[in-house]
């Protein structure tokens, strides 16, 4: 295989309000949840989608979004694994934001272009890629 991708792009509504926490390298990451629908035999459905951002893009998130309005995100797909207090492992599906666009003009203020995007973190100096977010966060960093 010569390489791999990885995008998702989605538009729909905030099912509720965004919840911010800091980990505790004090990075700032917002959480929020989008009803998409799409059609499936002649019926709408609705899917339910985790979302998220960290450090500026999640402040902004956090300011900005609320409950019911819609919004575009682009960002990647990321499978996480857990353990609940019981001791079970599970996985959690979530995307993980780049950028947001918010979709409803009644709730910017004047002047707001409405998009935002993560800040870029610069590639190693050693070549080796990465992003500059550690995927691999524990569980308990995670305080949702």
């Amino acid at each position: 295989m010569a390489g791999s991708f990885n995008r998702i792009t989605l538009v729909g509504n905030l099912v509720r309000d965004p919840e911010i926490r800091y980990v505790g390298s004090g990075a700032a990451v917002t959480k929020f949840t989008l009803a998409v629908n799409r059609r499936a035999k002649q019926q709408e459905e609705t899917d339910f989608i985790d979302c998220v951002a960290w450090d500026k893009l999640a402040e902004t998130c956090n300011t900005y979004l609320k409950k019911g309005m819609s919004c575009l995100v682009d960002g990647r797909l990321s499978i996480r694994s857990y353990e609940t207090k019981e001791g079970e492992k599970r996985k959690a599906a979530e995307v993980v934001v780049n950028t947001m666009q918010m979709l409803d003009r009644a709730n910017r203020s004047a002047g707001d272009g409405g998009s935002y995007e993560r800040p870029r973190a610069a590639a190693p100096a050693n070549g080796t890629g990465g992003g500059g977010y550690d995927d691999a966060l524990d569980e308990e960093e995670i305080p949702f």
